[in-house]
């Protein structure tokens, strides 16, 4: 007999931003959760991440609020700068309560020890270096086999394994793709100044970011044209990156000086992609860049994985059937999901002269509002 929908043993598969919040959420309603994740080191690269009101309400749900504010910085406000350097706009946040900042900035390394460390503490199996090499869906479960020659048997399978998705490659292999933008991202750590107190954003061709991740650091972020995709090696990526901003204003071409140290260059090329479809065959569902994979303009990426993964576990809490609490899933979350993909590529492309140019303010309050709506 199937397991009743409050007790389910459930695979999560990626051990990243989704896969740890999902985990939580999952055994916080009670179900037993194993989590595989194929780096077996499980690291990240270590600059930072934006996140907004809706994560922090969110962190709220799950309990791990307290957390989150100890590790970051928080701040109540989005500066826009043109190309020259002129300040044109400060716009406020949307706090979710009284008393809590609009958004929170935070090192990756520290958000993901808090998340992995609170999912160990809800009681969920991490399994490092494994992947799932079948998946095997009976109607009734869902039998998975594993690449350490180990096998399982679940009653779901939740893919949150990112972009370039394995279990939506295993499930699904007619889905989306992701698509290359034409832009790519680099990000650098530097000392942050006393009077960064918002994160402050560039307009032009060359994009760019200042987010204060804690007392004394920010880290900067750079959009740019990449119309060929290419691969950068290491050796000699920071002289790249400064040169890459030889036509930002003087306050950035001044910081750039201190681009001096490789490894610390963290450069990946933008793809995107939106599951326009179904999000789940059978009792496998998909959550995060899995299905949703944006381009970082708005700084949501991880505030939808976050969102996707509290929704998902409530309405498996009300469903009858996994199938039921997978359309539920996707109705719930595919309009927020579909307008964060979708701005942040037509900003993209506006930046990049692939399509009109977009008012970056306007769409940073818009996406404020948007999100600060209950999920």
């Amino acid at each position: 007999m199937p397991a009743p929908l409050n007790e389910l043993g459930i695979l999560v598969i990626g051990g990243g931003i989704g896969g740890l919040t999902s985990a939580i959420a999952l055994r916080k309603a009670g179900h037993t959760v194993t989590v595989i994740e194929r780096d077996p080191t499980w690291s990240v690269y270590g600059v930072g991440i934006i996140q907004q009101s809706n994560v922090l309400r969110a962190a709220q749900e799950l309990g791990l609020l307290d957390g989150y504010l100890a590790a970051g910085v928080g701040f109540d406000a989005v500066e826009i700068f043109l190309p020259s350097g002129q300040k044109v706009a400060r716009i406020p946040g949307h706090p979710v309560a009284e008393g809590l900042p609009a958004n929170l900035g935070i090192g990756r390394r520290a958000l993901h020890k808090l998340l992995g460390d609170a999912a160990l503490a809800a009681g969920a199996e991490i399994r490092l270096g494994v992947t799932a090499t079948a998946i095997e869906d009976t109607g009734a479960a869902v039998d998975v086999t594993f690449s350490d020659g180990s096998a399982g048997t679940f009653d779901i399978v939740i893919g949150a394994d990112g972009v370039y998705s394995q279990t939506r490659a295993m499930v699904m292999p007619d889905a989306e793709k992701p698509e290359f933008t034409g832009q790519a991202v680099w990000r650098y750590n530097f000392p942050r100044p006393a009077d960064l107190d918002a994160l402050q954003v560039y307009n032009g061709p060359t994009g760019v970011g200042l987010v204060p991740i804690s007392a004394d650091l920010m880290y900067m972020y750079v959009t740019t044209p990449e119309p060929d995709n290419p691969r950068y090696p290491t050796a000699g990526i920071a002289a790249v990156m400064r040169e890459k901003l030889a036509g930002t204003s003087a306050a950035i071409r001044a910081l750039a000086e201190q681009i001096t140290d490789d490894e610390g260059v963290v450069y990946r090329p933008l793809e995107g992609m939106m599951l326009y479809g179904d999000w789940h065959k059978g009792r496998v569902v998909l959550l995060g860049d899995a299905v949703h994979a944006t381009t970082p303009h708005l700084g949501q990426g991880a505030g939808m994985a976050f969102e996707d993964s509290i929704v998902l576990a409530d309405e498996l809490g009300k469903a009858a059937t996994p199938e039921e609490a997978f359309v539920a899933y996707r109705a719930r979350r595919f309009e927020r999901c579909r307008y964060i993909v979708e701005k942040s590529l037509a900003i993209c492309h506006g930046q990049i002269g692939k399509g009109p140019p977009v008012d970056n303010a306007q769409a940073t309050a818009e996406m404020f509002a948007v999100v600060s709506q209950p999920i």
